[in-house]
């Protein structure tokens, strides 16, 4: 399919997908994994993993809404924005095995980690890498929008389907704009990197540990039909310390649109 004279620009939650557009010229970060350094000026460090389809800059905000003892720190896994060139991961397990030791290696305790959807599965599984590594724990993991990790997900078939099928799968998940649910040209760019992200959150296969000795808070959302509250509760047998959920008025993006509650209950949990 030909593109749009002028084709639409993708949203900030939405990352550009693998070969897609041209080099940019600016110089990649010291760390590709962390575009925007690892804020050693502050007390505290929030890594933020982002959802399917997502890059860091959907994070790039709540560096604002925070107190300036915590920095956020978006994470870019590959496949998109500054890392567009390479091939996106399809394992939350490979992506543990790359990102932890990028963690100890490059960033400084206390730290905690936070990821929405698919990158609260793979915020699970880094910080189950690093205690195999011996390396410092977060002081706690943050998980929104995704039911534990031992309940299977719903499979979802988005290789090969045609962009009208795809844009009712999308807004039925909540977040993306209609502008691009309209538009053929730009479902069929992002639709590689979703199918990847998909199968990272969808073909995980669980396999039981020792549970974490780090706090959980997670946030559940009214009308995520995804992961509802009830589902989200069973984050708790991953912890041996303390658990606690909150509950927001929303769809599965809910923590974007209450991210001011968010935020908060981040830094009070964090102690700042």
């Amino acid at each position: 399919m030909r593109p749009p004279t002028n084709p639409l620009p993708l949203p900030p939650g939405l990352a550009m997908p693998s070969g897609a557009g041209r080099s940019t010229g600016r110089v990649r970060p010291r760390n590709p994994w962390f575009p925007f350094e690892t804020g050693e000026e502050a007390s505290v460090r929030l890594l933020c993993l982002p959802h399917a389809g997502a890059g860091a800059t959907v994070y790039r905000a709540w560096g604002r809404g925070l107190p300036a003892t915590i920095a956020a720190c978006p994470v870019q896994p590959p496949g998109r924005e500054t890392r567009r060139s390479e091939q996106p991961l399809t394992s939350a397990v490979e992506m543990a095995r790359q990102l932890a030791p990028e963690v100890i290696r490059t960033v400084r305790p206390p730290y905690a980690i936070f990821g929405h959807s698919t990158g609260a599965l793979c915020a699970f599984e880094v910080v189950r890498e690093i205690r195999r590594l011996n390396g410092p724990l977060p002081v706690h993991l943050f998980v929104a929008g995704r039911r534990p990790p031992s309940m299977p997900m719903i499979r979802t078939e988005l290789a090969g389907l045609p962009a009208d099928e795809l844009a009712v799968v999308l807004r039925r998940l909540g977040g993306t704009p209609e502008e691009i649910l309209a538009e053929p040209f730009m479902l069929e760019l992002i639709q590689p990197l979703l199918v990847a992200d998909f199968h990272v959150n969808e073909m995980y296969s669980y396999h039981p540990e020792p549970r974490l000795p780090v706090p959980i808070t997670a946030f559940a959302s009214t009308r995520d039909h995804f992961a509802a509250p009830d589902q989200v509760a069973g984050w708790e047998q991953e912890t041996s310390d303390r658990y606690a959920q909150l509950v927001l008025d929303g769809d599965h993006f809910a923590i974007f649109e209450n991210s001011p509650v968010v935020l908060g209950r981040i830094a009070a949990d964090l102690g700042t």
